[in-house]
């Protein structure tokens, strides 16, 4: 007989310590979109980050998983009763594939994915939406758009398994999926009162960079993370989630200083969140130069 799957120590330990670091991004989201933000409207839009990360956890511990990575129904949900929330996986065979890292390792990294996509959102509806109408939009967008998609990209459905689309880290279910829903948020909610005759300036500048600093620290786990494994894989995309970055934040300040005389910090954390996005679905794919 074959032996039973074991618990590989190694792979386990980098995708906790990778879930953590996700999880941090979405309150450097939260401090990066805030410091964007005029100062009247800053509690409200941290609190747009901060809420998914206690909503979206329950949503996805109680279905959102079973949607997103059950057994493929039509290419677009998973079996939905497969790891419903109400049944429990603690048995050391409980393994995700042939990873040698326990299920709910796993659930929880993508759980950290299905947040910070959500929260990725708000920065579309800032000064503009109030807190009731986001928490009910971020409950129905959850379940109706993100969780499905993640299952096409990543769970075997059509995107991923049909068409064979490559998306690493997130290009497609968390980048190109946040952006599309943050645009129609943006055209239902029409322009901020009094844009463009006020000035909107940023109210805290050292806030937007150490937003940004924790973003781009997270997205170590985020992209590296993804391979799950701790191999030469995770080490490629390590490698490439520094230099895109790196290279996206030189690339802002030049054509800053080129267009405008000075560099700034919002543009050059701007572009290293640019980098940072911009890397992410091909991070393990490419070559570092």
């Amino acid at each position: 007989m074959p032996d039973a799957p074991t618990i590989d120590t190694g792979n386990t330990a980098w995708l906790l310590i990778s879930s953590a670091i996700v999880l941090l991004m979405t309150p450097g989201l939260a401090l990066f979109y805030g410091g964007l933000n005029r100062s009247r409207g800053v509690l409200n839009m941290m609190m747009m980050s901060f809420s998914s990360m206690g909503l979206i956890s329950i949503l996805w511990l109680f279905y959102g998983f079973s949607v997103a990575f059950g057994d493929d129904q039509n290419g677009i949900w998973g079996d939905l009763g497969q790891y419903l929330g109400t049944k429990t996986f603690m048995a050391e065979t409980d393994l995700w594939g042939e990873t040698g890292i326990p299920l709910y390792v796993f659930m929880a990294f993508q759980m950290m994915f299905a947040i910070i996509t959500v929260a990725l959102i708000s920065g579309a509806v800032s000064d503009r939406a109030k807190f009731s109408g986001w928490l009910l939009f971020a409950f129905g967008w959850a379940t109706l758009v993100y969780f499905p998609v993640a299952h096409m990209v990543w769970g075997g459905g059509f995107i991923g398994a049909k068409l064979g689309a490559l998306d690493f880290a997130g290009g497609t279910a968390v980048h190109i999926n946040a952006g599309a829903a943050a645009l129609a948020l943006a055209l239902v909610l029409g322009k901020r009162v009094g844009w463009p005759r006020d000035a909107m300036k940023p109210h805290n500048v050292p806030m937007v960079a150490l937003g940004a600093g924790l973003l781009w620290f997270g997205w170590f786990g985020f992209n590296a993370g993804s391979e799950l494994t701790a191999d030469s894989t995770t080490a490629i995309a390590f490698l490439n989630t520094q230099v895109a970055t790196g290279a996206a934040v030189l690339g802002w300040i030049i054509v800053e200083w080129l267009r405008n005389g000075k560099a700034t910090l919002v543009g050059a954390s701007s572009g290293a969140i640019a980098g940072l996005v911009a890397i992410t679905p091909a991070c393990a794919f490419v070559a570092p130069w």
